[in-house]
């Protein structure tokens, strides 16, 4: 497709000018700016340009939605109009990342350690939530556990719980794995730093107040330097300024240290420079720290317990949209570690479920089906400790259920905090989130879930109802007639029809495949999984079909195969995404997870070469489902019809499980 050359000089003028632009690359459906300053985009311009399909500005760089198959032809050509270089994905990445603030920074590169080790967090959560059912005194038994009055039981329990302390225990081990990665060095070194941190000969952090005070502490003796032998069990703060020492070090030694004594030098040198002064610097002055910010989260919890209830209650909702919710995951881990509890993860439990049922209440106030759908399958998954589909999907896009949810969670907040609720541990969210809490508190937790439950729902219900009465939405246009049609599905996905009123007269239709006319194409899904709708998928454009409408994957498989018989128009060079063409004409893009252009084909096999001619399932490509993940990207993969396609009149998305190429998740209806 020929592209207007004025209009790309429009979107180069909308962003600032060349000038404005300190770097720019494109993936397979958007072009992806680092500018000087944003201030100066024109977004009113870019709305106005038809090659413009949606626009936004993520984690430093500003994302203009073009579609795929047209965005490297706008690239290429903006490139020859600016005469800038050609930059990679890191490149723009990197100086994006220069654009944000301080706090932003940090809050990313929380998020980048702690969120990969989160499932073995949230496994110890669950398993220790078993063993407090096990041992949890006055839970089925007036003041006596399930193990005093069944000692049979006592040694699962205890082998319960030592598996679910093991990621508690050597947490430093996992900390120093996620974070010497982030920053650049082997991840194999800090899980060894992690591991020096917790060796069994250290005094353990869990016995040192007792230590201390009966004056036991042991320590080494450095030519007169006493040096407190401590280990820094469920310590954060320690293993992270570690773990970034230890990573900049091994890079430094990898750049001066000839390759030949790599192996003898860089490893042994960097792990004892950083274990020596991890012990004797870095552990006791971050050790300190720690503990004053713990003292101090606990004075305002023991003085002010409303007050922070109602503030972190109430806002961690909107946490969640900046995203600074997973800085409170370190303070979390540093207060179980320290204090054997922490009073936030509760309220955080309660905040799923306000906002789920928030999102629930919106099925009673929607009229239309696909929202409503979308409001039932979004309020499940916040019940269960994952709030970002019923926030992004359909609480904030209406407004009033989001600012119900975050009434009913401080309400909630403020009753956990002035009953001393806490959690054992953390990573179980939503109604599960019962698990973590000490048994003795769950009356009162479970009198905040009935809070969170209703509170929402009910406000949402009564304001919602009385907003669309006020607006009298008329939806009449989704219940317009079609002709009735006898239908016949042929081996390629397409459907003919004939108008019943007059058998001698084909239905006119925009597309032709050999001598049949065609109105309807069924593509069946490339993926085993469950089909869901697009406003799920956490990536603004394809959520806002910015590109056109379709449906998306949760993959349960490794396998993207071909949805109807096709000629393959596209494939992305890293491999993650596919544009495929029917007869017919029409264009469908499969975009394998989110983001995942930065992984530059790692973990992905492509099977087809762009040109060549695929029968339906037959197979496109396949993904390893550990790397996208390790690499902290979701597995989510939309199937999109791209707009500009004029041939197109609807599309009707079925959503639900699927088996690959067994189930139809789009019906596309072709003009006639």
């Amino acid at each position: 497709m020929a592209i207007d050359k004025k209009q790309v000089e429009e979107i180069v003028r909308a962003v600032g000018g060349k000038e404005n632009i300190e770097a720019a690359t494109h993936c397979v459906t958007r072009l992806r700016f680092a500018l000087y300053d944003e201030s100066k985009v024109d977004t009113e311009s870019l709305d106005q340009n038809d090659l413009v399909k949606g626009q936004f500005s993520s984690q430093g760089q500003f994302q203009v939605v073009i579609g795929p198959g047209l965005v490297d032809k706008v690239y290429d050509e903006m490139i020859q109009i600016t005469g800038g270089d050609r930059s990679s994905k890191d490149d723009v990445k990197a100086v994006a990342g220069k654009k944000q603030n301080p706090i932003q920074r940090a809050i990313k590169t929380l998020s980048d350690i702690f969120i990969p080790i989160l499932p073995a967090i949230i496994t110890a959560g669950l398993l220790l939530g078993i063993n407090n059912i096990l041992t949890g005194p006055g839970i089925f038994f007036d003041g006596k556990s399930l193990v005093d009055v069944y000692p049979a039981w006592k040694d699962l329990a205890s082998i319960i719980n030592t598996i679910a302390s093991t990621a508690f225990t050597f947490l430093p081990a996992l900390i120093g794995w996620a974070a010497v990665k982030r920053f650049g060095g082997s991840p194999l070194l800090g899980i060894v730093l992690g591991l020096i941190l917790v060796h069994p000969d250290l005094l353990s952090a869990y016995g040192y107040a007792d230590a201390v005070n009966n004056g036991t502490v042991p320590t080494w003796n450095l030519f007169g330097w006493e040096i407190e032998k401590i280990g820094y069990q469920g310590q954060v703060l320690p293993v992270l300024v570690s773990a970034y020492l230890l990573a900049k070090m091994e890079i430094f030694l990898n750049k001066r240290v000839h390759d030949s004594i790599k192996l003898l030098v860089v490893a042994p040198v960097t792990l004892l420079i950083t274990g020596f002064l991890a012990f004797t610097i870095i552990g006791p002055v971050t050790f300190a720290i720690a503990n004053a910010i713990t003292s101090g989260l606990i004075y305002v919890y023991d003085s002010y317990a409303a007050l922070g209830g109602l503030i972190y209650g109430g806002l961690y909702a909107l946490l969640v949209i900046t995203g600074m919710h997973h800085t409170f995951l370190a303070v979390d881990v540093q207060l179980i570690g320290s204090q054997g509890g922490t009073f936030l993860w509760p309220m955080l439990a309660l905040s799923n479920i306000a906002q789920g049922s928030a999102a629930l209440a919106m099925m009673l106030v929607l009229r239309e089906k696909k929202m409503r759908g979308l409001a039932a399958t979004s309020s499940v998954s916040a019940f269960l400790g994952v709030t970002e589909p019923a926030i992004f999907g359909v609480n904030i896009r209406y407004r009033y259920p989001f600012i119900f949810g975050m009434i009913g969670s401080a309400i909630g907040g403020v009753l956990l905090t002035m009953n001393n609720v806490q959690a054992t541990s953390i990573g179980v969210g939503g109604v599960p989130g019962f698990l973590s809490i000490f048994p003795n508190k769950w009356g009162v937790f479970f009198i905040g879930m009935a809070i969170v439950l209703v509170v929402p729902f009910v406000l949402t219900v009564i304001f919602g109802r009385a907003k669309m009465r006020k607006e009298d939405r008329n939806e009449s246009n989704e219940n317009v007639p079609e002709p009735k049609a006898v239908t016949s599905q042929s081996a390629s996905g397409v459907t003919s029809s004939t108008a019943n009123s007059d058998p001698n007269q084909r239905t006119r239709s925009a597309a032709q495949v050999g001598d049949e006319a065609v109105n309807t194409l069924e593509i069946m899904a490339p993926l085993t999984g469950q089909a869901v709708s697009l406003e799920q998928v956490p990536d603004p454009a394809f959520a806002e079909k910015q590109m056109g409408e379709g449906v998306a994957i949760e993959p349960s498989g490794n396998v993207v195969v071909a949805p109807f018989d096709a000629q393959v128009a596209h494939v992305i060079k890293s491999k993650h995404a596919v544009i495929l063409e029917h007869a017919s004409g029409l264009q469908v893009l499969i975009h394998v997870g989110i983001n995942t252009v930065s992984l530059k084909g790692e973990g992905f096999n492509m099977h087809v070469e762009a040109g060549e001619h695929v029968k339906a399932g037959q197979k496109l490509l396949e993904f390893d489902r550990k790397v996208i993940e390790d690499a902290g990207y979701p597995l989510i993969t939309p199937i999109i019809i791209p707009d500009g396609q004029d041939m197109v009149e609807r599309v009707e998305v079925t959503t639900g499980d699927v088996t690959s190429n067994q189930n139809g998740v789009l019906k596309v209806h072709l003009k006639g």
